[in-house]
């Protein structure tokens, strides 16, 4: 574990933090599309999500709520992040039930479905990151992932990966369990084409932009992800993958830094900078 900054209200990682560099950089977005699409072929995760959310009839609110999470948990003041991770644990704890693809029961507070999540979503921001040539060194990689074991533990996960070695073994390990089902492509393809109101899709270019990143977020999956999903006319080469996310990173890198990053990251990134400066 490491150590947490000083001040409280540089939350549990900090300026200098490789949980700020991965989670700062542009590409970490498709990462973590990327892991939607694989945490739904674990049957058991699924169900959880599909018998117990409103991601079919309110997918864009849900989508804002989990990327509010993950910012917040990233950058936001540690009584914050304490605060809405204490929200989520008692709202899982509500969320039971019973798989009706393997026929066995889950709950949403079970460590081994909350490492499952976990585990998906830190590889998929780490994994776009770096084929994305985000410049990270093998040491911050793997620092990423021990910072990243206190935002499970938060949620109640345990044995959580803490290096690139141990997730690999993990996702090795894990492999049985996951299997793709009418469930998870129905999933999938929601995410690849949620609803749009009528006038946002007849008039703005949100339809063709989103079904692009989703496509982009399908692709940077890891390939036995992909294959699994069975999907076709999807992206299936690993070349095509990386060259999109780093010509994406490029492109949204030449824009105003207001239009890069949310305002709680914006915010946060300028401490940083404050403070590495004065140090300097």
């Amino acid at each position: 574990m490491t150590d947490l900054p000083q001040d409280p209200e540089l939350g549990y990682f900090g300026p200098g933090s490789a949980t700020w560099k991965v989670m700062a950089d542009p590409a970490a977005g498709p990462g973590g599309i990327a892991a939607l699409f694989t945490q739904a072929l674990h049957p058991r995760a699924l169900a959880g999500v599909d018998q117990h959310s409103d991601f079919r009839t309110d997918f864009w609110p849900r989508l804002a709520r989990t990327a509010e999470y993950v910012m917040t948990v990233t950058y936001g003041p540690r009584e914050k992040v304490d605060r809405i991770a204490g929200h989520v644990r008692r709202a899982h704890e509500h969320v039971r039930g019973v798989d009706p693809v393997t026929g066995r029961t889950y709950a949403a507070s079970e460590p081994d479905l909350l490492r499952w999540v976990h585990v998906t979503e830190v590889h998929g921001f780490l994994d776009a990151v770096q084929r994305a040539g985000g410049g990270l060194t093998d040491e911050e990689a793997d620092r990423f992932l021990a910072e990243q074991v206190r935002a499970a533990e938060l949620l109640g996960a345990t044995d959580v990966p803490s290096s690139r070695a141990e997730v690999a073994a993990y996702f090795e390990a894990v492999r049985p369990e996951l299997r793709a089902s009418a469930t998870s492509r129905s999933g999938a393809l929601r995410l690849l084409a949620p609803p749009l109101p009528t006038r946002v899709a007849l008039t703005t270019p949100a339809r063709p932009a989103w079904t692009a990143l989703a496509t982009l977020g399908f692709a940077l999956q890891p390939r036995w992800a992909r294959r699994m999903h069975g999907l076709p006319g999807l992206p299936t080469t690993d070349l095509a993958a990386g060259l999109a996310v780093r010509a994406l990173r490029t492109t949204v890198l030449a824009l105003p830094e207001t239009w890069q990053r949310g305002p709680v990251a914006r915010e946060a990134l300028a401490k940083e900078k404050a403070l590495l400066g004065n140090a300097a």
